[in-house]
């Protein structure tokens, strides 16, 4: 029955449908949540790779990123590659933000690495506030938290790599382990590895997730 204080032209039937919503709404809202911490990775680390094709797969985890920090700057592979072929350029500092046992597998020529989790400024002592900065990580989402981190400290010039170390190595783009040349990345673990093409992907113990992407 709809209360005797209601207005007199709402259909008993509409009332109802309000209340039943508002009754719903918490479990849509955890629902929601599900999606987002549980389904979601699943779907682009492996479903989305594997069905629609790897760069729409990196596509996705960019928008998500994007979505996440709509503050931080992207740069392409492509251009960075030329930037670090140019010696009449000022050449940025590269960020590795992965863990030391990703690091250790392979990282960019000179990148020096920034803990993901925890970062420091100790990398980037003495160098001002208006250095060319660019962070990667496995497919860019652990970069864009660290690119977010350095400009609410007063970086200016700080850019992530589309794509990161997974779409850099699938582009065939040089990678180093100990100062020797490699094409082995650590995969992260095996869903998100899928990102990686097979030849590139080494073997190794999976990282302890401690955030929604690598």
């Amino acid at each position: 029955m709809v209360p005797a204080d209601a207005p007199y032209d709402i259909p008993e039937d509409a009332a109802v449908g309000r209340w039943s919503r508002s009754r719903s709404e918490p479990r849509r809202r955890w629902l929601r949540a599900v999606l987002v911490v549980l389904v979601l990775p699943i779907l682009i680390g492996a479903g989305v790779a594997l069905l629609a094709g790897r760069p729409l797969a990196f596509e996705v985890v960019r928008r998500m990123t994007v979505r996440r920090f709509p503050d931080v700057q992207w740069i392409a592979a492509a251009d960075l590659a030329r930037w670090r072929e140019d010696p009449a350029r000022a050449q940025p500092v590269v960020l590795d933000t992965r863990t030391q046992a990703e690091f250790d597998v392979s990282h960019l020529k000179g990148a020096l690495r920034i803990d993901p989790y925890r970062p420091l400024l100790h990398p980037l002592r003495g160098m001002p506030k208006d250095t060319a900065i660019v962070v990667y990580s496995s497919v860019g989402y652990r970069a864009a938290r660290v690119a977010h981190w350095l400009r609410r400290q007063g970086y200016s010039r700080v850019s992530t790599l589309e794509g990161s170390l997974f779409a850099w190595a699938n582009d065939e783009r040089p990678m180093f382990h100990d100062d020797r040349p490699t094409v082995q990345v650590h995969p992260y673990d095996e869903r998100w590895g899928l990102m990686l093409e097979t030849p590139y992907r080494a073997a190794a113990e999976p990282i302890m997730k401690r955030s929604a992407a690598p």
